[in-house]
Order: structure tokens, then C-alpha cells, then sequence
């Protein structure tokens, strides 16, 4: 099976020679390359019981390697399993057009901030609309910046459970079962809230222009 590791190991320094990368991403690209060889040095390991030895390399701990974040993934996943109310939940994934992929990869926190900001109001105020749950909720929302095929894909996972407290705080107000609220609504709402940030940056000049998208610092809208 091949790994991240492999292709860095393959094309990794042909890219970096051709591609200017931001200091962050090149650090990343290094340390996945060396995980668990020799280059990262080693460590052994004795079992107490039997004394058998094992000789291991040591690994890079870099959040972003595949390998090293295999463990913390579980031990994450355990602990928000801690946090699950006794109702159902929904999964409610928002994305964006992949036409402003390039510019959210060049403005990452910027536009990161802008969909986690319109994410969250989306469900908060149509929650609180009595025409679909009149209710405060709470959700988990978690940031991927890739898709299953590996390329740059920035989208946000939600976890929202089947309903919320009333406003005082003293009641719990099921949602309906099939669905939490209609995907047109939400949709709707949620392109709404982003293109005014989206504009909102845009026009007080917060997004950087790299070769490519220069033409957007000419300003249409």
C-alpha cells in the first residue's frame, strides 16, 4: 500500500523545487518523509515479562503525518464520545465552490475564519427560528482542508444533535427525525453568510493575491 510518505520520498524534493511553499508546509513535507527511519534515530523497547527486545525507529509526532496521528485520532474520538447527549445526532457537512479553493489555500486563515463563522450562524439562528426547532443548540464542528482523493478541498463536519433546550434553558425540543432542517434552508442561509464575509474581506483588503488570481485585486463587487 503506498503512503504519504512514499510520494513525498518520490517527488517530494522535484516539487519543492519547482513550488514556492510557506515554511509551515515545508517543515510538514520533512518531517513525514523521515518518520521512523533512521534518519529520526531510534529507540528500543523490553517486555517486562519476557525480556524480549525490539528495536524501533522513532517517529516525527508531527500532527500531520498519517502514521504519527493514527493513535491521537482514536484517543480523540473516544473523548468526544464522552461528550454525546442520549438523542440522535445528524451529520451535516458545508463546503465551498471548489473555484475558491486556490484563493482559500493562499488565505487560509482568513477564509478558514469566514467558514467556521458562517457555519456556526447558519445553524444557530435557524435553530432558534421557531418555523424549524425554536431551540438553542450545541454541535461539534470539525475542519477538513482535503478530500478523499487527497487534494485541496476545504469543507466543514458537523455533528448536531436531534434537537436543543428551550430559551429559558429548562426544556429539551426534539427536532423532526428525518431531517434537522431542510437542505434548500440551509444551503440558502449558508451561501448568504458567506459571500457578506467573503465580500466583507474582499473589500477592506484583508485577502492576499498570489500569480493566478491577480485579477481579483481589480474590485467588480
Amino acid at each position: 500500500m503506498i503512503e504519504i510518505q512514499d510520494i513525498f520520498n518520490q517527488f517530494g524534493d522535484e516539487y519543492r523545487r519547482n513550488h514556492k511553499l510557506p515554511l509551515h508546509i515545508l517543515k510538514t513535507m520533512i518531517a513525514i518523509e523521515s518518520c521512523r527511519t533512521a534518519e529520526l534515530g531510534g529507540h528500543v523497547d523490553e517486555c517486562n515479562e519476557c525480556g524480549h527486545i525490539r528495536i524501533s525507529y522513532n517517529s516525527c509526532r508531527n500532527r500531520h503525518c498519517p502514521k504519527c496521528q493514527t493513535l491521537a485520532k482514536e484517543r480523540w474520538l473516544e473523548k468526544r464520545k464522552e461528550d454525546l447527549l442520549p438523542v440522535g445526532y445528524f451529520h451535516i457537512v458545508f463546503t465551498i465552490p471548489q473555484e475558491l479553493n486556490f484563493i482559500t489555500l493562499t488565505n487560509q486563515k482568513e477564509m478558514y475564519s469566514i467558514l467556521f463563522n458562517s457555519v456556526s450562524e447558519t445553524l444557530l439562528e435557524l435553530s432558534r427560528d421557531k418555523k424549524y426547532l425554536g431551540a438553542e443548540i450545541g454541535f461539534m464542528s470539525i475542519l477538513h482542508t482535503w478530500g478523499q482523493n487527497l487534494m485541496n478541498h476545504p469543507h466543514i463536519h458537523c455533528i448536531v444533535p436531534s434537537g436543543g433546550l428551550t430559551f429559558d434553558g429548562t426544556r429539551w425540543i426534539n427536532s423532526k427525525k428525518d431531517f434537522f432542517i431542510p437542505v434548500k434552508v440551509l444551503s440558502r442561509k449558508f451561501r448568504g453568510k458567506f459571500l457578506f464575509y467573503l465580500k466583507k474581506a474582499y473589500q477592506s483588503n484583508a485577502l492576499k493575491y498570489t500569480t493566478g488570481i491577480q485579477e481579483l485585486t481589480e474590485k467588480h463587487i
